[in-house]
């Protein structure tokens, strides 16, 4: 798909020579890719702390069982 962008031409340059690719199409797919996971792991981040832990009594008792 064709997309044209006003890209700030120092910060593709920058990622170009940062990020080592070729060409300025493998430079912007890399940081999209990057843009992405990144912000997936700041989501995951945002869950930590949200889930019940079991207590030590429960875990004792689970390994009891097993």
């Amino acid at each position: 798909m064709a997309t044209n962008l006003q890209i700030d031409p120092q910060l593709l340059e920058r990622a170009l020579q940062v990020g080592g690719k070729r060409t300025k199409r493998e430079t912007v797919n890399e940081a999209l890719t990057e843009y992405i996971q990144h912000r997936e792991q700041l989501k995951i981040l945002d869950l930590f702390g949200t889930l019940d832990m079991d207590s030590e009594e429960e875990m004792r008792a689970q390994r009891k069982r097993s």
